[in-house]
């Protein structure tokens, strides 16, 4: 076999076929690493690159296999020897000049492949100094090469972070939130983190707004998502369940009157509306409690004579606005009596002899008004039906409107931290979806203001998102399908992090088009990241399992060129909680199982009491 007297040069191409090359090694390379002017390189690694020169233009390849596998189909008959290699073309780039994925032209039989330097790799990666590229780490193999990525593709493109328990996923969306909520190059960024398992808290505690349904101020904030805020369909699904399309008309009716009324009895505050302008999906602050009450009545209320039905009236003049006790008389001349503030429900004569009737009401809710029942007392449900700093009067009146909450959400600081591990996971991925969606549409209707998205846009970093994602087409899979597929014209991004991206909606993960992914060993993730992979490389991915701990392989829009990573992570005081814990340390400070075993007289009654109170913490009055 040929050789040549330039070091550089390992061998020669044999086979062209689309954007794969045929490489014939060169026999004379005896050793895995060739020295080049006094620095040595690794001859043919999966993954590396290698170089074509073609006069001016040099042409720059991955390598995606190596050996036997990679001997050209033609030439398997014949004694053609081992030493191959498969090289799939990805950029070009003149010499000085920057790199630019694509090829305008094909390499031809014979010419030489080159290694690639480091020279090389600085021209592919580059070493730019604009505000777009930020450094989220160093190229593996060439520590002083930082691995760069485009910040605005990395968001209004979006993009996934995927890889296997335990490979430092955690650690790395951390590590890449912190370079993108540095106040000395972005001081006007804005992130929003679902955080499922309350990993982050500690990690950004002095730099972001941290959220919790059950809050200290010493902790961070108080999560509220007020019902009042919801959408129609998200609110009587939410509070109602099931309901008939009836049924559902009818209350829709009932919340419009009520919201109605609100704009009535606040007109200096909503003189920018008009009644006959809002529907039941307008954001606007009513009175659940006065709502239930009236629901109640229609439907659980006993009479003195048989009914023929009952005439709905106008709710501002069946409840008195003068008065917190609501009274109101039937035909039959039944007095009816309940208390909005403080909330009491009427009380009725039990059925002892025939002169006692039922309500005849067309409402056929008794089952989920008993539901909204349960949960208006459910200390669990406050953050929706009682939220602190956002709960309407009776006649729509509140201390707190929705911009205080928009502004406390997205607009305090650049990160805001959504720690919805205490809600119940029966509702978990319906809040998530109705988080989300309040987001979304305030941002597309105030997209062209001073703090919409198109002047300041938003990353919404989804945390596990496997759990809320799924293909059963939830709310938030739905939203999150919107965001993804029209969030990038109204400046909304998403970052979807997984350790099982093949359980997330596909429609998801296709829009991502930029993907980190760490090591990843089953067989179905793998897949699904080899078709996300836009540059045609999913030869790459079978490099995936022998990924090091904090260890990335990133492709796709926000590179110039796929590229293998070691992460910088944050500090060790700063890292996400989600290390593994010890269970056996051969030294001298003794962790977990090795350490003597000793209970204290509290230690139980501790574990019982952060338990029943739902909180992390013991110091509990």
């Amino acid at each position: 076999m040929q050789t040549s007297k330039n070091p550089a040069v390992i061998g020669v191409v044999r086979s062209i076929s689309g954007s794969n090359v045929s490489v014939q090694l060169f026999s004379s390379l005896n050793s895995t690493i060739s020295y080049i002017y006094g620095n040595g390189y690794k001859v043919g690694q999966v993954g590396g690159f290698v170089k074509i020169p073609q006069g001016y233009i040099n042409l720059y390849g991955s390598i995606v296999q190596i050996g036997a596998d990679a001997v050209p189909d033609s030439l398997r008959d014949r004694n053609v020897g081992l030493r191959w290699m498969t090289v799939q073309l990805v950029g070009e780039g003149a010499n000085g000049q920057p790199f630019d994925r694509g090829i305008s032209q094909y390499p031809m039989i014979d010419d030489e492949v080159h290694i690639v330097t480091e020279d090389d790799l600085v021209n592919i990666y580059g070493r730019q100094h604009g505000a777009e590229f930020v450094p989220i780490g160093v190229i593996s193999g060439a520590e002083n090469i930082p691995a760069l990525v485009d910040v605005n593709k990395l968001v209004s493109r979006h993009c996934a972070i995927v890889g296997s328990t335990g490979t430092g996923k955690s650690t790395t969306v951390a590590g890449v939130i912190n370079k993108l909520i540095d106040t000395d190059r972005f001081p006007s960024s804005r992130i929003i983190l679902i955080d499922i398992h309350g990993e982050y808290g500690n990690t950004f505690r002095n730099k972001a707004n941290i959220f919790r349904i059950s809050s200290r101020a010493a902790q961070g904030k108080k999560l509220v998502v007020p019902y009042w805020a919801m959408s129609f369909d998200e609110f009587v699904n939410f509070s109602f369940g099931d309901i008939n399309d009836s049924d559902r008309a009818q209350i829709a009716e009932y919340v419009l009157r009520l919201k109605q009324l609100t704009i009535r009895e606040n007109a200096d505050k909503y003189m920018y509306l008009k009644e006959e302008q809002i529907t039941a999906d307008t954001p606007i602050p009513f009175s659940i409690k006065r709502l239930f009450l009236y629901l109640y009545r229609l439907v659980f209320s006993t009479h003195h004579a048989p009914q023929t039905g009952q005439r709905f009236c106008e709710i501002d003049s069946e409840f008195n606005p003068d008065n917190t006790t609501e009274e109101f008389s039937e035909s039959d001349g039944q007095k009816l009596s309940g208390s909005i503030e403080p909330f009491c429900l009427p009380t009725y004569k039990a059925i002892v002899d025939k002169q006692i009737y039922l309500a005849k009401a067309s409402l056929n809710i008794k089952r989920q008004l008993l539901q909204l029942q349960a949960r208006l007392s459910d200390p669990r449900y406050d953050f929706v039906f009682n939220p602190e700093g956002f709960v309407p009067s009776e006649k729509g009146t509140l201390n707190n409107d929705l911009d205080i909450l928009l502004k406390t959400w997205y607009g305090e600081k650049v990160l805001s931290v959504f720690d919805v591990s205490g809600i119940p996971c029966s509702i978990l991925i319906d809040i998530v979806g109705i988080m989300l969606r309040l987001m979304y549409d305030s941002l597309f209707w105030g997209r062209k203001l001073g703090q919409g998205a198109r002047e300041r846009p938003l990353l919404i970093v989804m945390e596990e998102a496997h759990n809320y994602l799924g293909t059963n087409n939830n709310r938030a899979s739905s939203i999150v399908q919107r965001i993804v597929k029209e969030g990038r014209k109204y400046g909304i991004g998403a970052m979807i992090v997984s350790q099982r991206p093949s359980e997330i909606d596909p429609t998801i993960l296709s829009q991502c088009g930029t993907t980190i992914s760490l090591r990843l060993t089953n067989s179905n993730d793998k897949g699904i990241v080899a078709n996300t992979v836009s540059d045609n490389l999913s030869g790459l991915v079978n490099m995936l399992p022998i990924l090091k701990t904090g260890e990335a392989i990133i492709v796709g829009e926000a590179v110039r060129m796929p590229m293998r990573v070691n992460i910088q992570l944050p500090e060790e005081s700063l890292r996400p909680d989600s290390q593994d814990p010890c269970v056996a340390q051969n030294s001298e400070q003794r962790k977990g199982w090795n350490k003597e075993l000793q209970i204290g007289e509290n230690d139980y009654h501790d574990i019982t009491k952060t338990w029943r109170t739902q909180r992390l913490d013991v110091d509990i009055d």
